[in-house]
């Protein structure tokens, strides 16, 4: 049944990856008039605790990392949100094109490309960064055993809405009780939050 998965998601993938190609022109052009690079590379962790770059479409100014830590000590209530859900509903560092490319969820087409090199799945846990990580505690062996996805049950149960440690708990619930069955409730879930630009993913 995971060869079957893999099989499915790598096609899915590389068929994607051709009819987004106008939207690597399109990004190419808008988001390096800043004179950034187009793609954004993240460390995060993979399977078996292997570390890999994941990559994004860049929605962020170009100096985005000093000015979190700016605004983390400057704001206590970002600080405090920072620390619940490793992130920020309303992050001034986004760009106007990356607000959009996020809602539509657009900004995370290039992860496909991690899929293709064996690094990521279409649908699994979302990869972390290792200080992320450590926050599953004795879960820490369980996350590492599958590869993290480009969607998962977490974006499509309620994304930033909830706490982190609900958030560990969708994840495992997936990665204990996954089947295809769950993986195309997961998909049909993700095409509507997509289409009706939930802002909860």
């Amino acid at each position: 049944m995971r060869a079957i998965k893999f099989g499915w998601e790598w096609l899915a993938c590389a068929g994607g990856l051709v009819i987004a190609s106008p939207l690597f022109l399109i990004c190419w052009f808008v988001i390096r008039r800043d004179g950034g690079p187009m793609l954004y590379a993240h460390e995060r962790v993979g399977r078996h605790g292997r570390p890999f770059k994941c990559l994004k479409f860049r929605t962020m100014v170009v100096d985005a990392d000093r000015r979190l830590q700016e605004l983390l000590a400057s704001d206590p209530d970002a600080a405090a949100e920072w620390a619940a859900y490793q992130k920020l509903r309303n992050d001034p560092r986004v760009t106007p094109f990356g607000r959009f490319l996020r809602r539509t969820r657009l900004d995370e087409i290039p992860q496909f490309i991690n899929v293709l090199r064996g690094e990521m799945a279409l649908i699994g846990p979302r990869p972390v960064t290792a200080e992320e990580l450590a926050r599953y505690g004795r879960l820490r062996r369980l996350y590492k055993s599958v590869r993290p996805g480009i969607t998962g049950l977490w974006q499509v149960s309620g994304g930033n809405s909830i706490s982190y440690d609900e958030r560990v708990a969708l994840e495992t619930h997936y990665i204990r009780d996954w089947s295809l069955g769950l993986d195309i409730i997961i998909v049909g879930r993700t095409i509507r939050e997509v289409l009706f630009h939930h802002t909860g993913v």
